[in-house]
């Protein structure tokens, strides 16, 4: 069974840094693309970043470009986001995701199979 447990999130400041881990479990994880998604109170949850298996490629939001790092150590099995300069409009909650067809990253959420709980960010002013 596939088990995602996020980490690293909490009170920050805006201009602040924070970097959130994702340590995965019950699967090869050199073998799956990963990805950050994100859901603020009342809004959809929205894509954030993703890397493909061995990190070679990315993808990011427009909204975080610049400011987010997705990288990943498959040593570790784990996926990080590096976030610098926050923003109030970045509060929500985090989630990783396992990519359902291997080793590509996606930006649907439909093309992830597997969540973790989520890890709540929250930037104050």
């Amino acid at each position: 069974q596939v088990q995602l447990v996020e980490s690293g999130g909490g009170l920050v400041q805006t201009g602040d840094s924070l970097r959130l881990s994702c340590v995965a479990s019950g699967l090869t994880f050199s073998s799956y693309g990963m990805g950050w998604f994100r859901q603020a109170p009342g809004k959809e949850r929205e894509f954030v970043a993703a890397i493909s298996c061995y990190g070679g490629s990315t993808s990011y939001a427009d909204s975080v470009k610049g400011r987010f790092t997705i990288s990943r150590d498959n040593a570790k099995n784990t996926v990080y986001l590096q976030m610098n300069s926050l923003k109030l409009e970045d509060t929500a909650v985090y989630y990783c995701a396992t990519a359902r067809n291997g080793c590509n990253y996606y930006q649907r959420m439909g093309s992830y199979g597997d969540w973790g709980q989520g890890t709540q960010v929250t930037v104050s002013s």
